[in-house]
Formats: structure tokens, C-alpha cells, sequence
């Protein structure tokens, strides 16, 4: 059996060879290691493997983690869907939040900030491919979304966050990831704004989304295998 070691040297290299073939710079794409469902044991042998940033889906299960790895210095992604009950603990506890598409909950992210810490890095879930059963903003309501949570004080937006419909066709997710890559252009050029982060692509589609430009690659399945739901 591999170890989370094996897999996150194998996900390494496919992100590696993903990067050379679409020319861009060596480690411009950073791995996030989605650890949602996995205990806290299984972070820690991914930290030790050399993983620095997790995601987190469910906020309790995340919390708990949080506590029982209070020793190590990981870096916490908030990437699943948030109520408004929900963004106290978040905005305490988390340095990035991938998964924003309503501004009431951007406005109570940069309200319930706590002063002492830095700016919460935001990313705005778009949902590309129009399914109902996403979360995410559309693309028509995104440009005034980004303009006013870019406004807020206590969060930086950095960029976009998609999940596309699934697919093993290579030409349907180049198109899906694209497409998030464009509206991220359009949004740097009509507000002005510095955005710098794509966070878009998993175990099935990092090759493509990579080659659209993606600069975060949100993995579990292939570093922790599959996921055992309640």
C-alpha cells in the first residue's frame, strides 16, 4: 500500500510535469491537500511529507483538527460551503477562504475578523459550468461582487475559485477552466484589481487546469485516498 508520502511525491511530479508542459515557472503551482474527512493523523503525515496548506470542507470536523495540531505551523483554507452562523469560527481560524459567493457572507467574514490578525485572503466561487446543484456566483453577478467585497476592510481578494461540472473530456475542461481564467482577467482589468490566485483544478482535471493557468490545485482523493462519508 502507498503511504500519504508516496502519493504526495507522485502528485508533486504530476504537477511538476503539468507545469513544464503548458511552459510555465517551476513551483507556480502550490498544492492545497484536502484533508476533509481524514483524521488529524493523516495531516500530520503530510506535514511531514512536507505539506504546509489544507483544506477544510466541514467547520467542526476542521476545528477539532485544529486543536489537535496546535504544534505544528500549517496554514488553514476554508473551501466549502459557508452559512452565516458559520463565519465567526471562520474568519477566527482560517487564512484563506476559497468559497465565498454571497456578499452578506463576505461582509460578515471582514466584520468578524479579528483585528490582531492578518487580512483573510478571499476567493470568489464562480459557478462556470451553470450547474444548479454548485454553489458559486454566476458569471453576470461576479464583477459587482468582486468590486464590493474588494472594498471590505480586513479581507484580500486574491482571485477565483470553480469547481466545472465533471468530465474526462480533456477539451470540455480546458474550456471550463478557461473560462475562469478569463473572468479572472476581466475582473484584474475593468476593476483594477491585483488578482493573483486561480484556485481550481483536482485529482481528475490538475493537468488541465493547470494548463488554464490555475495556481492552487485543491487534491485529497490522491493524496489520502478515498473518502470514508458518515
Amino acid at each position: 500500500m502507498s503511504t500519504i508520502a508516496d502519493n504526495i511525491s507522485q502528485v508533486a511530479a504530476r504537477i511538476r510535469r503539468a507545469e513544464q508542459a503548458a511552459q510555465r515557472a517551476a513551483d507556480s503551482v502550490q498544492l492545497l491537500a484536502v484533508s476533509k474527512t481524514k483524521p488529524a493523523a493523516a495531516v500530520r503525515e503530510a506535514y511531514a511529507a512536507g505539506v504546509r496548506d489544507f483544506g477544510e470542507n466541514y467547520l467542526q470536523e476542521a476545528l477539532g483538527k485544529q486543536r489537535e495540531l496546535t504544534d505544528l505551523p500549517l496554514c488553514w483554507h476554508f473551501i466549502g460551503p459557508i452559512q452565516s452562523n458559520k463565519t465567526r469560527d471562520i474568519a477566527q481560524n482560517f487564512a484563506w477562504v476559497h468559497s465565498v459567493d454571497r456578499l452578506k457572507i463576505a461582509q460578515r467574514l471582514s466584520e468578524q475578523r479579528p483585528a490582531e490578525l492578518p487580512a483573510l485572503n478571499i476567493c470568489i466561487q464562480v459557478n462556470v459550468s451553470g450547474e444548479a446543484s454548485k454553489s458559486g456566483c454566476t458569471p453576470a453577478d461576479l464583477p459587482a461582487l468582486a468590486a464590493a467585497i474588494s472594498a471590505l476592510p480586513h479581507l484580500t481578494l486574491r482571485g477565483l475559485m470553480a469547481i466545472p461540472e465533471p468530465t474526462d473530456d480533456r477539451a470540455e475542461q480546458d474550456a471550463a477552466f478557461a473560462a475562469v481564467r478569463e473572468l479572472n482577467k476581466s475582473l484584474q482589468d475593468s476593476l483594477n484589481l491585483p488578482l493573483d490566485t486561480l484556485s481550481m483544478g483536482m485529482s481528475h482535471d490538475l493537468e488541465s487546469a493547470i494548463a488554464q493557468g490555475a495556481t492552487w490545485v485543491r487534491i485529497g482523493t490522491a493524496l489520502f485516498g478515498a473518502r470514508d462519508y458518515p
